[in-house]
């Protein structure tokens, strides 16, 4: 009867183990909250490794909108990657995410204030990141109206989208409501 006994304990044993080893392959295929993504994308940016930059990859070929962001913020800075940069950010920003459109919109613009053209092609991704509740994206806004680059002067607007921006800024959730129809 003892031996019975310690050779059911050793089944359940070893059960729990292959329970366990599944649980932890089935966690290992799903995508983390976005708070752990961040930090991998956090601690790819200040240490590098090409398994924490595989692991982001594969979170955001499983669709996860924040790990194509990180991945695009990350291929951002390298210049043979500026492509893919483009439409991980591009895709992010579709799914609505505000913060990719943002940084989408500044790569297009290539931090040339003064250029009309990149102004014109961020435009429309500044616009999506400010509908977004993004400040910085309004703030922007506010300033390609007040000087005519991207979009047509209007003093009007520009004041709107300051006002938008402080809003934000301040913390305000309903000035994303009072807005949503522009």
């Amino acid at each position: 009867m003892e031996l019975f006994n310690k050779s059911g304990a050793l089944l359940a044993s070893g059960l729990v183990m292959v329970g366990a080893l599944i649980a932890c392959q089935a966690k290992e295929d799903s995508v983390p909250p976005p708070q752990v993504i961040e930090a991998a994308a956090q601690a790819l940016s200040v240490n590098g490794g090409a398994a924490a930059e595989r692991r982001l990859r594969e979170w955001a070929e499983q669709g996860s909108v924040v790990a194509r962001r990180e991945l695009g913020l990350f291929y951002q800075g390298k210049q043979a990657r500026r492509a893919e940069a483009v439409k991980l950010l591009e895709q992010a920003a579709l799914a609505g995410d505000s913060e990719a459109a943002f940084q989408l919109a500044e790569l297009y613009r290539g931090g040339q204030p003064f250029n009309a053209q990149a102004a014109e092609k961020a435009h429309p991704w500044y616009l999506q990141a400010a509908r977004h509740s993004h400040p910085k994206a309004a703030l922007t806004l506010a300033s390609l109206a007040s000087s005519g680059k991207g979009a047509a002067r209007d003093e009007e607007e520009a004041a709107k989208w300051a006002d938008i921006a402080a809003s934000l800024k301040a913390g305000s959730s309903s000035a994303a409501h009072s807005w949503s129809g522009y």
